[in-house]
């Protein structure tokens, strides 16, 4: 063999050994986190705990939809008068959500309608909602990935 030939051998061999060593690597870091997925969490200062479900049951992309949100005290008293803004988007595209939901009506026991969500495509959406009521003042995020 001429020492060309061993070089391009060589060569070679150190490119599979870098290859195959990137490859572990990749393969068994961990994951990386997805966003949190949870419909029920405190507010970010925790005055309240709040609630999310779509009134439907179903999300669907490119419909609008309504929302209840259940507002709690921290003791866990149902939250009633409250006004409630609703704002959110793609964090992913930087842009804000197609429509402007409302708070509707109140439900009782702390449950408000939403309505005027929509989700004009696939991906991860944030609702945030501002609360103000006697008890104080807090939002909550909600993630949701289509």
């Amino acid at each position: 063999m001429t020492s060309t030939w061993r070089m391009v051998v060589g060569g070679i061999g150190l490119v599979a050994l870098a290859v195959g060593f990137l490859a572990i690597v990749y393969l068994t870091a961990p994951a990386a986190p997805g966003p949190d997925l949870a419909r029920s969490k405190n507010s970010a200062k925790g005055v309240f705990s709040v609630e999310i479900a779509p009134e439907a049951g179903d999300i669907r992309q490119g419909e609008l939809h309504s929302w209840v949100v259940t507002v709690k005290t921290r003791q866990g008293a149902p939250v009633e008068d409250a006004t409630i803004t609703i704002g959110g988007g793609m964090p992913e595209h930087a842009h804000g959500l197609p429509t402007s939901p409302q708070a509707t009506a109140y439900l009782g026991d702390g449950r408000y309608r939403i309505e005027g969500v929509k989700f004009s495509m696939g991906g991860w959406w944030q609702l945030k909602l501002a609360i103000e009521a006697a008890a104080g003042t807090d939002e909550a995020t909600f993630n949701l990935v289509l």
